[in-house]
């Protein structure tokens, strides 16, 4: 099968190479799929899981990329709650080879069911930003109506999902980004604009969650505005910034039946618009993945057209 493998930690994308690969098998409670659809998250080449296994023994030449949506070819001894020819879409384990290649195998809980009426891309765009943005809200986040959000990076592909659902369950959105980003920002859903390049992030005034995406500075500042008993959710690694009087938490996102068939119900019955971007054939990704113009919205390798 052919797929894209990275093999030198420090050359990042730039070492990416098309190639062909043996097609996998599907272990104990596996799944093999034919992914029709890939999403990359451009940091998986900075995350340990990409380069080692579990006991941090290299496992290189690796297979990135870990959301998909595709039909399933094959089951491991064991697996049930899926079937053969059956659509699927959900998020590969960090640590085995992922979904920018024709077949990836992988665990059959990490896997929902697809609908019919909801094509591979926009099931593919929606694995990491969709439970990204479930779990901070509402796991960790312990969103309530009425609440004020502060959504960071409100353009992207998980603020895009962390506003709409913010919207839904009744809380009032603030979202940030470059002033460029603004008319993007209130399409989807957000209340208020904040352009974090004018210094007005102050002026917002008390927020019950912040979801913050950038870490460091801006991090640093937004804490300053939660409200006491809010908290301060973060994806960007352990948090520099507690507020006074909430709490402070970092996560990584987990796959979840459940939650991505919640997910994608709401793509279905139009309550949540996809943020999908550059849309890319498994040939072209190398050189989509290392261009020089600003990517907007999540991009998704086509690998079946």
């Amino acid at each position: 099968m052919k797929a894209i493998v990275v093999t030198d930690e420090a050359a990042g994308t730039a070492g990416m190479t098309l190639a062909e690969r043996p097609e996998p098998a599907a272990a104990i409670n596996d799944v093999v799929v034919q992914v029709h659809a890939s999403g990359f998250v451009p940091t998986e080449l900075e995350w340990p899981s990409t380069w080692v296994d579990r006991a941090g023994r290299d496992r290189t030449p690796s297979v990135p990329g870990h959301e998909l949506a595709g039909v399933v070819t094959s089951l491991g001894y064991g697996t049930t709650g899926l079937s053969v020819g059956q659509r699927v879409f959900g998020l590969a384990d960090w640590h085995r080879d992922g979904t920018l290649a024709q077949y990836v195998a992988m665990e059959a809980r990490n896997l929902a069911g697809l609908p019919g009426d909801v094509d591979f891309a926009a099931a593919a765009s929606l694995p990491i930003s969709g439970l990204t943005a479930w779990q901070g809200l509402f796991d960790h986040g312990r969103l309530r109506a009425g609440q004020r959000v502060l959504a960071h990076g409100a353009a992207g592909a998980v603020g895009t999902m962390v506003t709409q659902l913010a919207r839904e369950f009744g809380a009032y959105v603030i979202g940030t980004g470059r002033a460029a980003d603004r008319q993007k920002v209130l399409e989807f859903g957000a209340q208020e604009f904040v352009d974090l390049d004018g210094g007005a992030l102050e002026e917002v005034g008390g927020v019950d969650l912040v979801f913050d995406v950038i870490g460091g500075d801006v991090q640093k500042r937004s804490a300053r505005l939660v409200r006491p008993g809010g908290t301060l959710v973060s994806v960007v690694g352990p948090v520099e910034a507690q507020p006074a009087n909430g709490l402070a938490i970092d996560f990584v996102v987990e796959a979840d039946r459940a939650q991505l068939g919640e997910i994608v119900r709401r793509v279905q019955d139009g309550r949540l618009r996809t943020n999908i971007g550059t849309v890319a054939t498994l040939d072209d990704a190398v050189s989509t993945f290392n261009s020089t113009d600003r990517h907007r919205g999540k991009t998704i390798i086509s690998v079946r057209p």
